[in-house]
């Protein structure tokens, strides 16, 4: 990297200053305390307490079959919580899931009951048209650059009017009973249902897109400055485009599980789930504004609404409550980073000036974090020749 490309980069970096100092303050601690003292593994206790706490004061949570009808619940969220985790950490959002899900299903029911196609036919078919939804939100936000917010709202209406328009207020339930067995069926003489096979693979294959592959490193760095990550040669557009194919086509496939095991097919199927799914994102540890998450604790967030869920049902708690707690626990997990980022600011001003020999280490990096660029210079109005020897001193 030239000095030139430095002093650029530099400068567009020093827009964000609370990612900029992070090095020391991020890593003086043991590698043990900064993987288990973390919002992940908080949410992943707070998951065991509500388990124990329904086990022992529910009546009937602890039968056997809580398990297998709390996973089948959960299952669509899940999955769609996957490729969810990745389209908030680049920074976007996407609310038209579970209209697709709508629309995958009613897209099925009229392959499969009135036009007469096998189900291995009509759910590859609308797949393709997750697929093609998926691209369709992505194209506006990675190239057209419009707010993901608002394109999938608009998403949201269309692709559920769509669905909607297709079947009207009917409902379409002659479906092939052996794939309709297959869908509620469990694994061997267990009581984990089947459809817990394809959601471990995707878990799988998602967290090692996620975590282990440079296109993952790379939806964290667009999180966290998009321009920056465009210098350090992220493939911005593209990456946003992969993040909402693969949101558009997951929610196609949750939608034919959905029809196959409730044997219907409607306009209105999984309306509002799009709620449940942003939850356990957000619980799970996933920032609202991007640049951080993890896959395991996403897994947390939606074990967490599953368990709470079906607790709550078992106590005889309406789903309109039920909604209302979701919600709520939506609110904590928008305001928690926050709150605690607030904190930590306040703490840094009250304890910067007054650290002591042998205390913490400093949380800006000797060099260039410790002389940032000006907040106006940027690679739009600078060039090279002016930035190129203030960093070769470095």
């Amino acid at each position: 990297m030239t000095a030139a490309t430095r002093a650029t980069t530099g400068a567009s970096t020093s827009e964000r200053p609370r990612e900029v100092g992070r090095s020391y303050a991020a890593y003086h601690r043991p590698w043990w305390f900064r993987t288990f003292v973390s919002a992940e593994f908080l949410i992943i206790a707070l998951l065991v307490l509500v388990w124990l706490i329904a086990t022992t004061s529910v009546d009937n949570f602890s039968g056997p079959l809580t398990v297998r009808y709390l996973l089948m619940d959960i299952a669509p969220l899940m999955m769609i919580a996957l490729p969810m985790t990745l389209v908030i950490i680049t920074g976007q959002i996407d609310l038209s899931v579970a209209s697709t899900m709508g629309l995958s299903s009613v897209l099925v029911g009229i392959l499969h009951v009135q036009v007469g196609l096998s189900i291995p036919v009509a759910g590859l078919l609308a797949i393709l048209v997750g697929v093609l939804c998926g691209v369709f939100n992505g194209f506006l936000v990675a190239y057209v650059k419009l707010p993901s917010l608002a394109v999938t709202i608009g998403t949201l209406a269309l692709y559920r009017g769509i669905a909607v328009g297709l079947l009207g207020t009917t409902a379409l339930t002659d479906f092939d009973q052996g794939w309709s067995d297959l869908a509620t069926s469990s694994i061997g003489e267990s009581r984990i249902p089947a459809i817990m096979i394809p959601v471990v693979i995707l878990i799988l294959a998602f967290a090692v897109l996620l975590h282990f592959t440079p296109f993952g490193r790379g939806l964290y760095d667009i999180g966290h400055n998009e321009q920056a990550a465009w210098f350090s040669g992220v493939n911005v557009a593209r990456s946003q485009m992969t993040t909402f194919i693969l949101t558009g086509s997951v929610s196609a496939a949750a939608g034919i599980f959905y029809t196959l095991r409730f044997g219907n097919s409607r306009g209105d199927n999984a309306t509002g789930l799009e709620l449940e799914v942003i939850a356990a994102v957000l619980l799970g540890g996933v920032l609202i504004f991007g640049g951080r998450g993890a896959i395991h604790g996403v897994l947390a967030g939606a074990l967490l609404i599953g368990v709470l869920s079906s607790a709550l049902r078992l106590e005889g708690v309406t789903v309109n409550v039920i909604n209302i707690i979701i919600g709520l626990l939506l609110v904590v997990s928008v305001l928690a980073p926050t709150l605690v980022a607030g904190v930590q600011r306040l703490r840094s001003r009250l304890g910067g000036s007054s650290s002591a020999p042998g205390g913490s280490p400093p949380t800006t990096e000797p060099s260039e974090a410790s002389s940032p660029a000006p907040r106006n210079s940027g690679p739009q109005n600078s060039t090279p020749h002016e930035k190129a020897p203030r960093a070769t001193t470095h």
